[in-house]
């Protein structure tokens, strides 16, 4: 795929440090060696992120192409959540789904540098399986979908697929619900620092009559979760506040200033 002037030029200046370095070096004017930096698919990576920065996505999405076709993981990720996020292009969950499924094709080894890729485009592929994308070939399989969550959440140790599959275990979402599995995954995601995770075993322990440390999970959540969660889970702290009686909710407090310093609950 050709690549336009723009994405050249910065590209010689990226690859060599600086354009004047290039000026001054006759090995970097040598034209093979220009020609292999140029295309080399770290570089085009690096150049479409240091793009993407500047703002200029459409020269972004063209250095990602490049860089994907010719074998660069972490392109062919951010190609995909542009996608999936309508970032700088039309949103097309088909073509995430495609992108994160090549992705998670790859062997990648737990702890190297491109375990994030893989593990977050298991997360992403599950979660079209689970739901399926309208208008498409993929449809609605919650069991398939567990099966990449739980790739994701074992080998990887990815606290969104391990809070995804408590979830399923809760409501018996392509499996068969089970309160203790669903605490077992939840409690795994939870000491990750995952708020929707924490705010849910939060939840459970307070239903099950562990009150203090039930609310104070809740409310440890709620400080910490991101804008996205915090309404769903304000609506049970809030309720599990009101049910609780004086001295447990300023218990449940201190204890949660504790949790938020300390990461977990003892």
């Amino acid at each position: 795929m050709s690549m336009s002037e723009w994405t050249r030029k910065v590209l010689v200046c990226v690859a060599f440090g600086s354009c004047l370095s290039v000026a001054q070096s006759a090995h970097a004017l040598d034209p093979n060696t220009m020609r292999e930096r140029e295309t080399s698919p770290w570089a085009v990576f690096r150049n479409g992120f240091f793009a993407y920065k500047q703002g200029h996505k459409q020269e972004a999405i063209e250095a990602y192409r490049y860089a994907a076709e010719n074998g660069q993981l972490g392109a062919r990720w951010k190609l995909a959540r542009m996608y999936a996020e309508g970032d700088g292009i039309r949103r097309d969950d088909y073509e995430a789904f495609k992108a994160f499924s090549e992705i998670v094709q790859q062997d990648v080894e737990p702890g190297s540098l491109e375990e994030t890729y893989v593990s977050d485009a298991l997360v992403a592929v599950a979660g079209y399986l689970r739901k399926g994308i309208p208008g498409s070939p993929v449809k609605a399989n919650p069991i398939a979908a567990q099966d990449y969550y739980m790739r994701a959440a074992a080998t990887y140790r990815n606290p969104n697929a391990q809070y995804e599959i408590g979830r399923m275990f809760l409501t018996g979402e392509g499996v068969k619900a089970s309160v203790k599995q669903a605490g077992r995954w939840l409690q795994l995601a939870a000491e990750k620092g995952h708020a929707g995770a924490q705010a849910t075993l939060g939840n459970l322990l307070f239903q099950s009559g562990k009150v203090v440390k039930g609310l104070a999970m809740m409310t440890a959540a709620l400080e910490r979760a991101p804008a996205g969660d915090q309404i769903w889970i304000r609506e049970l702290q809030e309720e599990a506040f009101s049910l609780a009686g004086e001295s447990d909710r300023r218990t449940a407090i201190a204890l949660a200033e504790d949790i938020l310093q300390k990461g977990t609950a003892e």
